[in-house]
């Protein structure tokens, strides 16, 4: 690390980043916790007692209602704030930047970021029999913060059209419809991109698929890697049966030098955040994400300002990307709203993919965030390197980026500001049917097939663009699944159904 100004003690830094993993023992995710939180905290043992905010991101498998406050407990520290966060994929990142803003601003010194999910132990004690660990129901709940919106509209929740599985592949059909593919050609071309992915994977200790995969390992569907949803095989999909944890140690530089750990610092330059349009059904173009831009235009602009006297940083200038990738589409759309290259050389991920590497719930990003911070620490002293994790909630909805660097911000932390983009990206939601009195010709705008363990399509949800321009959330008509399981379906978009119902449903016109 170069030499720093004397005012710069203010600058938010991470200074050690724990993992857990668990294959064997049956463990809770305060467990898990607990052991990422100590990697973390050995590594940097002065700040141990000097936590003042511990943060821990929302779980997904059963625990009391404070695990917050649990965590603290048993890790023998005793915070001021002991909080939550709500669902999201995106609270990471989001917890990371505004820690960086309070440190910053001189009104937060020292904080943990933490998350853990334990999905094969809740599954394994399901599977055997055995009673779920005892929580310590009577300890007062831990305080929630984040958005805690919902991710859905009426107008997916009347079709049923609830769960990520479902919902990413919608996306997929505009990628791949855009790109001009048939659903075997966009398949491959997702192993192409996924590939790279998993050689990450494989050469990381904290890893779930610890394999290598060739495009076509990932592409042909078969019994051990059946087609979910059209056009998703399991292994395009985010793994969620894994025991992991992570945590985070986030500070001022001064307390870092004052515990002697200034040497480990890596620097956050800048955060930034945006919302897509809620509802799944009203976003005019289900296959980009302006939040995603206006997050990224934000925080390389912020950036700009951390670098100082005006200073242009963008997308080229970064070393290290962790791009969220829950699924295909994700990547795929992160990377057209950020500029980014899908075959880009310098890779878009530092741990392996959901997929892959594990997708801990909610706390993803936590070990994202980390892997970045740990390659940047690897440059600190032979030259500047920047980093970039993004982490995203719900469906491709609520965002949260950060640019990290192994040198200090000429002109120090910056958040970027989203606001009049925000605006603008509300006002261009499309209204939404709930219901069609009449039969009305609509034209197709993202359309999937969700099938079952033997490749029966059981389902095939689509969104429709009426006439008036609003839009529908429609589910396939009796006796069409089938029917629609047996077509191309990015061969679907821009086709004409017909659409009819509250809840809609549709028909082909010919049917």
């Amino acid at each position: 690390m170069s030499p720093s100004r004397p005012d710069d003690d203010r600058l938010p830094v991470i200074v050690a980043f724990g993992q857990s993993i668990e294959r064997d023992a049956l463990v809770t995710p305060v467990d898990l916790m607990v052991r990422a939180c100590d990697s973390a905290l050995d590594e940097v043992t002065g700040l141990r007692h000097l936590v003042e905010r511990l943060s821990v991101v929302d779980v997904m498998t059963r625990t009391g209602p404070a695990p917050a406050t649990e965590l603290a407990r048993r890790l023998g520290i005793a915070p001021a704030v002991a909080e939550v966060t709500t669902i999201g994929g995106n609270s990471p990142q989001w917890l990371v930047n505004r820690a960086s803003a309070d440190i910053a601003g001189g009104s937060l010194s020292v904080t943990v970021i933490a998350g853990a999910e334990a999905i094969r132990s809740s599954r394994q004690r399901r599977r055997h029999g055995e009673p779920p660990p005892p929580i310590d129901a009577d300890l007062p709940a831990d305080p929630v913060v984040g958005d805690d919106l919902p991710g859905i509209g009426p107008a997916e929740s009347a079709i049923g059209l609830v769960v990520p599985v479902h919902i990413y592949p919608l996306f997929e059909s505009v990628v791949a419809a855009r790109a001009g593919r048939t659903a075997e050609e966009h398949r491959r071309a997702i192993g192409d991109l996924l590939a790279p992915f998993t050689r990450v994977a494989a050469a990381n200790p904290y890893a779930w698929f610890r394999q290598a995969l060739t495009p076509e390992q990932i592409s042909t569907p078969s019994p051990e890697n059946r087609v979910v949803c059209e056009p998703y095989t399991k292994r395009m999909t985010a793994f969620l049966g894994s025991d992991q944890g992570a945590a985070l140690v986030v500070c001022s530089l001064g307390a870092a030098r004052r515990a002697g750990v200034a040497d480990r610092a890596v620097f956050v330059w800048s955060g930034a955040g945006a919302v897509d349009v809620r509802s799944p059904t009203a976003r005019r173009d289900p296959g980009t994400s302006p939040a995603i831009a206006a997050a990224g235009r934000a925080l390389f602009g912020a950036a700009g300002a951390a670098g100082g006297q005006g200073t242009a940083v963008g997308i080229d200038d970064v070393d290290v990307f962790d791009l969220y990738s829950c699924f295909p589409s994700a990547v795929e759309l992160g990377a057209e709203a950020l500029g980014l290259r899908l075959d880009d050389p310098r890779g878009l991920t530092a741990t392996g993919g959901l997929p892959y590497f594990g997708g801990p719930g909610n706390n993803y990003a936590t070990h994202g965030i980390g892997a970045v911070s740990e390659r940047l620490r690897e440059h600190t002293g032979s030259g500047s390197a920047l980093g970039l994790a993004t982490g995203l909630g719900w469906f491709v909805t609520k965002h949260a980026l950060g640019l990290y660097g192994s040198e200090p911000p000429p002109g120090g932390f910056h958040l970027g500001d989203t606001a009049a983009d925000q605006v603008q990206i509300d006002a261009g939601a499309v209204d939404v049917a709930i219901g069609v009195t009449e039969a009305t010709e609509a034209s197709v705008v993202a359309v999937t097939v969700v099938r079952d363990h033997d490749g029966s399509p059981t389902g095939a949800p689509m969104i429709a663009r009426l006439p008036d321009g609003r839009h529908v959330a429609a589910a396939a008509d009796d006796g069409v699944t089938a029917t629609v399981g047996g077509l191309d379906t990015p061969g679907l978009v821009g086709t004409t159904v017909v659409v009819q119902g509250e809840p809609p449903r549709y028909r082909l016109p010919d049917h």
